[in-house]
């Protein structure tokens, strides 16, 4: 199980700081990064979180997939590498 995490489906407020409150919750938070577009600056609506055990990020996967947050359903799962 890879500690790495990607959140779909973030509400458009989220930043870092609320990415990593959703997952602190679960366990130790390595990392939590809101993906933004570059031109605009705005959320692109994902994310990846980073989380220092296995366990907790498979539970914080169990956890969050599904909940809502400001009126969106998370998707939450296994981040899976870039293919190059």
């Amino acid at each position: 199980m890879s500690n790495n995490i990607y959140v779909g489906n973030l509400p458009w407020s989220y930043r870092d700081d609320e990415l990593k409150g959703l997952f602190e919750e679960h366990g130790d938070v390595t990392s939590a990064k809101v993906i933004v577009d570059r031109m605009s600056g705005r959320s692109r609506g994902f994310g990846f979180v980073e989380m220092a055990n296995g366990d907790e990020a498979a539970s914080a996967i169990e956890a969050l997939n599904g909940q809502e947050a400001e009126g969106r359903e998370l998707k939450v799962n296994e981040a899976k590498p870039r293919d190059d």
